[in-house]
């Protein structure tokens, strides 16, 4: 208990009251019942064996069929869908647990095979995605990764569309049980591509300057938080990429400047007044100086809690996540050379560089293999593989 009993303590997240600072970030399991993507029971068990856990946010959760990009994995627009994950989350409140849905649209990380009527998919322009799969089904039960295929590009009337869609997704949510919603706007997939100057080359409203390219994410945000409520709704980003030189690029998509870009990002979450901003990829893993500079400025325009996957405790299974609360930024003040408290340092006590700040740290390599961790890391218990549903 002493190790971790920071963990343990009891926070705010919005309107809700988390029991302990340990999360479940949204992980891609590819369950859903086939056909129709119905979430099933065995994912009501997987879900509420880690419900233990303070705070959950689903696996991602198409908002139509055009925003699917790979098999077999949940959506949230139809009636069964929405039956489907209320046993999801009546599984998760009976055990007192707290659970976002991951609202998703891919736009061009698709294929055909994936598409309604075999269309293309859509995009903010019609550049394909690249260094990246989409997975399709070959026979029942059977799927290849496959590159996604040349998207066509979204008329305004379309966008428009699609921004009802993610309003529509969210009261579905709110009807299947949902605690609140995060948006996807990480990773490559829609939202993200609108954001990037390396996906999004429209001459419109939502093409050219950086605040036409934040267009349709402001619309999405506010459109949402009309029916969810601001302190019920979050956001996902990734920003990692400053050239083309790195590998993965689709991940955080190129910007001139990743920085300027995220920073005015973030400033539209604090405007909107969100619960919390959820940053995808570990700043870790960029170059040095690109790192540091992030750390030291990316959360700074934002007063909400924010969510990072760099603090875990070393010994903690790497699905799971805990909550560091701070007050701007979502990692440490780096004014020393050694950021001390990007591994759990906060929660221990361990570094003098970590203030007290609002946000969540959070990290999930590798499958979540032991469910119930809570219970475990309370009285160092050791961990222990489990089957993985």
């Amino acid at each position: 208990m002493t190790r971790h009993k920071a963990l343990f303590k009891p926070v705010q997240l919005g309107t809700q009251t988390l029991r302990n600072r340990i999360v479940l970030p949204p992980l891609t399991r590819q369950r859903a019942a086939q056909p129709g993507d119905v979430a099933t029971d065995l994912m009501a068990e997987y879900y509420r064996q880690r419900a233990s856990a303070g705070f959950m946010i689903s696996e991602g959760t198409q908002i139509e069929p055009r925003g699917q990009g790979y098999a077999w994995t949940p959506g949230i627009y139809t009636d069964p869908q929405i039956a489907g994950w209320r046993k999801v989350t009546d599984a998760v409140h009976a055990e007192g647990g707290v659970i976002f849905a991951q609202l998703w649209h891919v736009g061009r990380v698709s294929h055909t095979e994936l598409q309604p009527n075999g269309d293309a998919p859509v995009a903010p322009s019609a550049i394909i995605a690249e260094k990246v799969k989409a997975f399709i089904e070959i026979e029942p039960g059977s799927g290849t990764l496959t590159a996604p295929s040349l998207p066509r590009e979204l008329t305004v009337a379309e966008i428009g569309e699609i921004v009802e869609l993610y309003a529509q997704a969210a009261r579905n949510a709110l009807a299947a049980g949902f605690d609140g919603v995060e948006i996807h706007s990480a990773n490559g997939y829609l939202v993200n591509q609108f954001i990037s100057e390396h996906a999004n080359q429209r001459t419109d409203d939502y093409g050219g300057t950086l605040h036409n390219r934040l267009r349709f994410l402001r619309e999405i945000v506010a459109t949402v938080a009309r029916v969810v409520g601001p302190d019920r709704l979050s956001v996902r980003f990734t920003s990692l990429f400053e050239s083309t030189d790195q590998d993965r690029v689709y991940i955080g998509l190129v910007e001139q400047d990743p920085h300027a870009t995220y920073i005015e990002a973030i400033k539209v979450l604090e405007n909107a007044g969100v619960a919390y901003v959820s940053i995808a990829k570990r700043i870790g893993t960029m170059r040095p100086t690109c790192r540091q500079a992030s750390a030291k400025r990316f959360g700074r325009p934002f007063r909400g809690a924010s969510s990072t996957r760099d603090a875990t405790p070393p010994s903690a299974p790497t699905a799971y996540c805990p909550l560091a609360w701070r007050t701007w930024s979502p990692l440490a003040d780096l004014s020393s050379p050694t950021p001390t408290c990007q591994r759990g340092s906060p929660m221990a006590g361990r570094s003098t560089h970590c203030e007290p700040r609002r946000s969540m740290a959070e990290r999930r390599r590798g499958s979540p293999t032991t469910p119930l961790i809570p219970t475990r890391l309370l009285p160092e218990l050791a961990l222990k593989k489990s089957r993985n549903l």
